[in-house]
């Protein structure tokens, strides 16, 4: 008998759990004039007040995978479940008279929004039973083999404001691993417009979590928006405020556009965005140093306790 193990390994952050989307988010319960308990996905359009009931998530995979073929020649198809190419790379494990095609192991690329039978696998001698496990790494992203050559970015909210830096390249707090080393905390008020940083494609977003707090259970419960660039990198927009978030998956976004509020979701301390430009490299997600375009015209290192000022007009 076939042996069918689907392994996933998941890429996580301090920040959020990035391979998966949720697809559950908090409930709302509340209690009108007349004594009437409602309960709903979204808060009640008037000023009452309201309890948040917090929903586990349900995590959907990035990819999904489906057996097809004949028993003693199954094929494997993979399904990329989000808006942007997802790297994978299959492995035979446990293999007893096993060969496939094309022979494993072997690196892939999804694009979004696909489907695609990868590998077939079979019985070496056919006159004799074969078993197998078929296991899977992933991460998003298309691999990277060298640097972008784009590395300035307009401060992600409008002309006019400006803000500090609560955490900055390298720090000691939360921006310890390599996905995260690079990112900045930029502390600003709940309800500040957030724009994009740079054109893209939107691939990700999470936006029905509310609350905040620095404890484990609250790493998956970041309000979100991962924006995929044209060179392959990725900006990462979190903790952002629920229900605010004027874009959706697969939309193409242009500099500028305003794609949400800050917030204070997740693993926060405070009232703050998470920034960071991110790229797969060697099936590993990391982070890349940038600069930030300044009103004059000039690029400033986004480094803590630094004030940064708005440069693009609100849209």
């Amino acid at each position: 008998m076939i042996r069918l193990l689907a392994r996933r390994v998941l890429l996580c952050s301090t920040c959020l759990l990035a391979a998966t989307s949720a697809v559950a988010g908090d409930m709302y319960k509340w209690q009108d004039e007349n004594g009437t308990w409602h309960f709903s996905s979204t808060p009640p359009k008037t000023e009452q007040s309201f309890k948040v009931i917090e929903m586990p998530a349900d995590p959907t995979p990035v990819v999904s995978m489906r057996k097809l073929g004949l028993e003693r020649e199954p094929e494997f198809s993979f399904i990329n479940n989000i808006w942007g190419p997802v790297e994978l790379v299959l492995d035979l494990e446990d293999a007893e008279n096993t060969t496939s095609e094309p022979p494993l192991p072997a690196r892939f690329v999804l694009e979004g929004q696909s489907e695609e039978r990868l590998v077939k696998v079979k019985a070496a001698d056919p006159t004799q039973g074969f078993s197998f496990r078929l296991a899977y790494r992933q991460m998003l992203g298309p691999p990277l083999a060298r640097l972008p050559a784009e590395v300035d970015y307009y401060p992600p909210f409008p002309l006019g404001m400006q803000f500090f830096i609560s955490q900055g390249f390298d720090g000691d707090v939360t921006h310890k691993d390599p996905s995260s080393q690079y990112a900045v905390d930029i502390a600003m008020p709940v309800g500040t417009p957030i724009l994009a940083a740079r054109s893209g494609r939107v691939m990700q977003m999470e936006d029905d979590f509310h609350g905040a707090a620095q404890t484990e259970r609250y790493l998956n419960r970041s309000n979100h928006v991962r924006i995929l660039h044209a060179d392959g990198t990725m900006a990462l927009y979190a903790h952002l405020q629920p229900n605010s978030l004027r874009v959706r998956e697969g939309m193409e976004v242009k500099r500028g556009q305003w794609i949400a509020n800050s917030g204070n979701t997740g693993f926060s301390s405070g009232p703050h965005l998470h920034f960071v430009i991110q790229l797969n490299v060697g099936l590993a997600m990391e982070s890349l140093p940038f600069r930030f375009i300044t009103p004059m015209g000039g690029t400033m290192t986004p480094e803590e306790r630094a004030v940064i000022e708005g440069v693009l007009p609100n849209r």
